[in-house]
């Protein structure tokens, strides 16, 4: 009786019991393991490590000499039977913690490794979150001539680096960080004696687990496994992306420039590139090269966005430059006073910086463009798509405002639980639960009149619990990833006068007649309408002219003209001929201004001050009208 044993096997799957004896060979004991679990013979492995060391072979030797003693807990790992046993090595069950990581280690010695617990397997990360799990992150300090007492090679606690997630420093910046960049917050989860070894990111689920089948359904049933918790609304302590960057006014003033013709509002796409954003510890920007306008029909007080044929192509022109969607903009403009040019402020802390309903725009926007995570069991956590807004600031001009939302708003969004208020934007209201659904509790915190902390369920929301502020910038000097010096018609602005077609494009070439070639295909709105005009669209040959763009190269550009697409656009347009200027109907953002004798108020080229009829210089900063 004394050689009876029992040994603890661990799986994805669960725990179970193996009874053995101390003489049994490790053969004999793999085959009773294989039969408890139901694997083939070479469909697992056990290690007495969770860490994935110490495997137990099929092999003569007893289970005492291996050391394995009753009550012991060994680990199996499922294997895969197309990958070698070095690859499935390299790949981390979504249960087991462990402490490698996926990216290329760094030939430093100081670079930091986010461990691989309870990791997804195989998950493509995108280039900027490779790159700075590879990053040290840590902020150093120099040599306090006043506090440290030692040697230059020395380290005190007054210049010892600190973590990128310690909130003094960021606090002490200027301005003060309220939400630490992701990556910082990942080393802080990750940190410790344990090395993030029992670390999991989890998405938040409001529905109701599929499986359960100790009750009828609901509305019939419900029970504890299978009923979603409780959510307790709380700020969320970093953000996805840190700061948002256009590359210049020009893009900006060409998108305001539809509002200013038309005084209702618009709405586009922003494309461009996740990049390190260097005034935060392991930040990340987002720098935007290109506004998409899809179709869209618009009032002075609403939106709505119509189906566009075109979103495929668009997406696969913006992925061959280099570039991706990492947002999307609104106008909410009011005109305050048309001789000043200025707007009225009016979304401040006394009214709201987003409406619900722009909230659950974002959220679902965020939920079409999730962040791939290998941290997580689901392989994506969170987003880093943005919202910005254009609208008026304290000083009555336009102001670029950055917004998120958080992960609970996503969740609320994406389970269909978050309604808004119909007389209230800046009010959510959680759905209560009905036959077809059933939403959980949501409550938020906030101070009563005596100044404790009470807790209120969340029917209605006030909606900044839900928003994360992202600063927006532009450079000092500006940046063009595309360069081209005039403008073609941005596409969806029929409304104003302004068509893509080939009268356009040959008025476009005769303006840009002294222009590099490169420079003159180097404009977005110009390559998506060669991609998808239905006269002669060029999708599948357009390859090597989208190759000279990204890289900046005159001589594959050059390639490019003399195909015979291109003498096809050419012939085309030399036949439809050009629109005269004063037809185009550009505006002072689009292209040549209208006639002096108009009638209509013009917008100035260098200030955007809105200037009276029949003046040739602009009032404000004196400089020509053209």
């Amino acid at each position: 009786m004394a050689d009876n044993i029992i040994i603890r096997v661990q799986s994805p799957d669960g725990m179970k019991k193996i009874p053995s004896t101390k003489r049994e060979t490790a053969a004999s004991f793999l085959k009773k393991v294989a039969k408890e679990f139901g694997f083939h013979s070479n469909g697992f492995s056990v290690y007495q490590n969770r860490n994935k060391t110490g495997e137990i072979l099929s092999q003569s030797k007893t289970l005492s000499l291996l050391k394995i003693k009753h009550g012991d807990m060994l680990f199996l790992f499922p294997s895969s039977s197309s990958s070698s046993s070095s690859s499935s090595a390299e790949i981390m069950d979504t249960a087991t913690p462990h402490t490698s990581s996926s990216l290329p280690s760094s030939s430093s010695s100081t670079s930091s490794i986010i461990p691989r617990s309870f990791s997804a397997p195989q998950v493509q990360e995108d280039e900027i979150d490779q790159y700075l799990a590879k990053q040290d992150g840590k902020i150093y300090r120099n040599r306090d001539q006043q506090l440290c007492r030692h040697g230059p090679l020395g380290k005190c606690v007054h210049c010892v680096p600190l973590e990128p997630f310690d909130e003094d420093y960021l606090n002490h910046l200027d301005p003060p960080v309220k939400h630490m960049s992701f990556h910082a917050y990942l080393r802080k989860l990750t940190g410790g004696a344990d090395k993030g070894k029992f670390a999991a990111l989890e998405n938040i689920s409001c529905k109701i687990k599929s499986g359960c089948e100790g009750h009828p359904p609901w509305p019939d049933g419900i029970c504890t496994k299978c009923q979603p918790s409780a959510i307790t609304l709380n700020r969320q302590k970093y953000r996805h992306v840190d700061n948002i960057m256009f590359e210049n006014h020009t893009m900006a003033d060409r998108f305001l420039d539809f509002w200013r013709k038309t005084g209702s509002q618009r709405m586009g796409y922003l494309y461009g590139r996740y990049t390190e954003h260097k005034d935060i510890p392991l930040g990340i920007r987002a720098e935007v090269a290109a506004i998409y306008e899809p179709p869209q029909t618009a009032t002075q007080n609403s939106l709505e966005l119509l189906e566009d044929p075109k979103a495929a192509a668009v997406d696969e022109i913006a992925a061959k430059l280099g570039l991706c969607k990492v947002g999307w903009i609104f106008t909410d403009l009011v005109s305050e006073d048309m001789r000043l040019g200025t707007v009225r402020y009016s979304r401040n802390k006394d009214s709201h910086y987003l409406s619900a309903e722009e909230c659950i725009t974002a959220g679902f926007f965020q939920n079409q463009h999730s962040n791939p995570c290998r941290l997580s069991r689901d392989g994506y956590f969170g987003s880093k798509f943005v919202a910005v807004v254009a609208t008026g600031g304290p000083d009555n001009q336009v102001h670029f405002e950055g917004y998120q939302v958080s992960n609970q708003c996503m969740a609320l969004v994406r389970d269909e639980c978050l309604l808004p208020c119909k007389d209230a934007p800046e009010l959510g209201y959680v759905k209560e639960s009905s036959p077809e659904q059933y939403v959980p509790d949501v409550f938020y915190k906030d101070k009563d009149k005596f100044g404790n902390d009470v807790t209120f369920l969340a029917r209605p929301l006030p909606v900044e619990y839900l928003i994360i502020d992202i600063t927006t910038t532009f450079p000092k000097d500006p940046q063009y990833t595309f360069s081209s010096t005039q403008r073609f018609p941005i596409e969806n602005r029929d409304i104003l006068g302004e068509t893509q077609d080939f009268h356009s494009l040959a008025t476009y070439l005769s303006q840009c007649s002294s222009s590099s070639f490169l420079d003159l295909v180097s404009d977005f709105h110009l390559l998506l309408f060669l991609v998808t005009n239905e006269v002669m669209p060029l999708r599948d040959s357009i390859g090597l002219l989208l190759d000279a763009v990204k890289t900046s190269n005159e001589d594959l550009a050059q390639t490019w003209k003399k195909s015979e697409q291109w003498a096809t656009i050419d012939q085309l347009c030399n036949t439809v001929g050009g629109q005269p200027p004063s037809s185009l109907g550009f505006g002072a953002m689009g292209g040549p201004s209208v006639p002096a004798s108009s009638s209509a108020m013009w917008s100035c080229l260098h200030c955007t001050f809105m200037n009276q009829p029949g003046t040739e210089h602009c009032e404000m900063c004196s400089l020509p009208r053209s």
